[in-house]
């Protein structure tokens, strides 16, 4: 497979790959794989899994137990 990038996507993967000090391929692997390892995780497998999924909210962090126990609550 063969990638063509823009001459502004090629120049950021560059300065990015100097800064870590890797080579600009490597990064662009590395970027691929991590992104698109994490979006095949998430496909869902069944129908089951399919509307868990469409339900699904981003609510942000939780809150840690003491914050919602008896005692963190009159805090």
């Amino acid at each position: 497979m063969v990638i063509t990038l823009d001459p502004e996507l090629e120049a950021a993967l560059n300065e990015v790959a100097r800064s870590k000090g890797v080579a600009p391929e490597v990064l662009a692997l590395n970027v691929l794989r991590e992104r698109i390892l994490d979006m095949a995780k998430l496909l869902p497998r069944d129908e089951w899994e399919r509307g868990l999924l469409e339900l699904a909210q981003d609510c942000g962090v939780s809150l840690p137990d003491w914050a919602v126990s008896s005692e963190g609550i009159y805090d």
